[in-house]
């Protein structure tokens, strides 16, 4: 489990495919605290650590993460939103995040103004998918890339976060421009009430 967080916007090392698979090797601050067998999420997407050298380490994702994720659409050189899971002893400082993405999104607009950035993201809607909780409602949680925002602006299928000086230079925001694709993650509360309200 996570918080959405970001513990640091660490570059891709090399990409490796092999059949449906991808396998990415990264270059962060924390690599020797890293241990095989951990999971971190990237862009909220948590992998496990496959291998580990001095400097990098390596994630493979497969196909169904693929799909449902913008890891396959990762060069060498982009920056990758880190988190690793939660201590049961901390601070939950963000929200409940699980690390599965859901579904991706398109940037369609940056506004900046006095300081803080707007962004504002649509996504594909489908009628039963948003009775299942997979949506978006003012002032609630929604994890983009893996960070944990609140949301503004909530329409069927877009939505507005505001990002504050601090996100926008230590996560991969500031590299996030209209057509950029993002990974969302609904909030879980919402799809667990919205479950239970259809029995």
């Amino acid at each position: 489990m996570f918080s959405g967080i970001v513990e640091e916007a660490a570059q891709v090392a090399g990409i490796i495919s092999e059949k449906g698979n991808l396998h990415l090797n990264l270059k962060c601050s924390f690599v020797n605290e890293l241990k095989i067998d951990q999971s971190v999420a990237h862009n909220g997407v948590c992998l496990t650590v496959v291998s580990l050298t001095e400097s990098s380490y390596t994630v493979t994702a497969v196909k169904e993460t693929l799909e449902r994720s913008n890891l396959g659409l990762l060069k060498a050189g982009d920056k990758v939103n880190l988190e690793r899971s939660m201590l049961m002893n901390g601070r939950l400082d963000g929200h409940i995040v699980q690390g599965h993405v859901d579904q991706t999104a398109i940037c369609t607009a940056v506004e900046e103004t006095e300081g803080s950035w707007f962004y504002t993201f649509e996504y594909t809607f489908d009628k039963e998918k948003a009775k299942a909780g997979y949506m978006t409602v003012e002032k609630g949680s929604v994890c983009v890339n893996g960070v944990s925002l609140t949301v503004c602006n909530s329409k069927d299928n877009s939505f507005q976060v505001a990002i504050i000086p601090y996100t926008y230079e230590c996560t991969n925001f500031h590299q996030i421009k209209p057509g950029t694709v993002v990974n969302l993650e609904f909030d879980i509360i919402g799809k667990y009430i919205s479950r239970l309200n259809r029995y």
